[in-house]
């Protein structure tokens, strides 16, 4: 398996890294305090990603509000001596509705990124956060504010690098063009499921490409610039993998069959297939399993030593788009 773009900078990160969203619970607005059963599915996800070969570990100040980093942290409290063999990555930037405003917004403001990070920080009980991401674009952006942000967190210790998530290549030109620091990684919605990124490729010159939402370019400038591209949700809500896809259409119930056909041929699980279809990509992408099930944790690992070949990998996107090539 080729080595991922976050090597280059002396990160060494798994090829896999483990999405912590689903750590604390179900609700997403439960400011209750973290309790005994969601440290013990923490720990257990945790423990199997380990286990795997698994060292980096996906976060957010808003997951769980906050829980999430709370159950990590707890597993940190116990586990003081893990903290120097993980990669730790975090978000800021968006912001939920409060007693004040009923509304989610963005703020990428110096002030925010300063208080958001010191509160991940104090609920993953860690002095430094290894990556820290802009979670999703800021109308409002100032790239000089972000980057006398980015200034004082790295000078303080407490952030050793930087990145973004939902971003596009020019977003990332306009914000580079003020940092001191390198952009190291942009986290991105691709999958199986989610493949306008690869349409956006085939569709070039093509009446059809109208319909791509995926900003032309960014997976091409990420590439040129070695920025890590990571995929969160690629596992597209275990579409292809065993989620129940009664009221789906009849291009994912299809391509469902096919991704289970080839696991069988393989000897090897669904999810592995789906990861293993992210890994062919040559852009070396780094997929974000966001799954707190123990096998499944594994199966998809299973991936990583999965080979489709060519036809395979155009079968399962053919499938998946839906239609033929151009």
């Amino acid at each position: 398996m080729s080595q991922l773009t976050l090597h280059k900078y002396g990160i060494p990160a798994s090829t896999l890294a483990l999405g912590c969203m689903g750590f604390g619970g179900q609700d997403w607005f439960d400011k209750g305090p973290v309790t005994a059963a969601e440290v013990k599915q923490g720990e257990a996800a945790v423990d199997a990603a380990l286990s795997v070969g698994i060292n980096m570990f996906d976060h957010a100040n808003i997951y769980k509000s906050g829980k999430a980093e709370k159950v990590f942290g707890e597993y940190l409290k116990a586990h003081k001596d893990m903290r120097d063999r993980m990669i730790i990555q975090s978000k800021c930037g968006i912001v939920f509705p409060d007693d004040n405003v009923d509304y989610t917004r963005f703020n990428f403001s110096k002030e925010n990124i300063l208080r958001t990070v010191d509160g991940s920080l104090e609920r993953l009980r860690t002095d430094y956060l290894d990556i820290l991401l802009l979670h999703r674009p800021d109308p409002l952006m100032d790239p000089e504010e972000v980057a006398d942000a980015f200034n004082v967190l790295h000078n303080m210790g407490k952030v050793r690098w930087f990145g973004v998530s939902n971003m596009s290549a020019a977003q990332m030109r306009l914000l580079q063009k003020s940092l001191d620091q390198p952009i190291v990684a942009n986290q991105l919605e691709l999958s199986l499921y989610k493949n306008s990124f690869v349409n956006t490729v085939v569709n070039i010159n093509q009446e059809n490409i109208k319909s791509d939402v995926f900003p032309e370019g960014t997976l091409e400038y990420c590439r040129l610039e070695d920025v890590q591209i990571q995929s969160w949700g690629p596992l597209a809500r275990g579409r292809f993998s065993g989620a129940n896809i009664e009221n789906e259409s009849a291009i994912v119930k299809a391509t469902a069959d096919k991704v289970a056909q080839y696991a069988k041929e393989k000897g090897t699980s669904r999810e592995a297939i789906v990861v293993a279809w992210l890994l062919k990509h040559p852009a070396h992408i780094q997929p974000i399993i966001g799954t707190t099930d123990p096998d499944r944790i594994k199966a998809c690992d299973e991936g990583t030593r999965t080979e489709l070949t060519r036809d395979e990998w155009y079968s399962l996107f053919i499938s998946a788009r839906g239609q033929k090539m151009p």
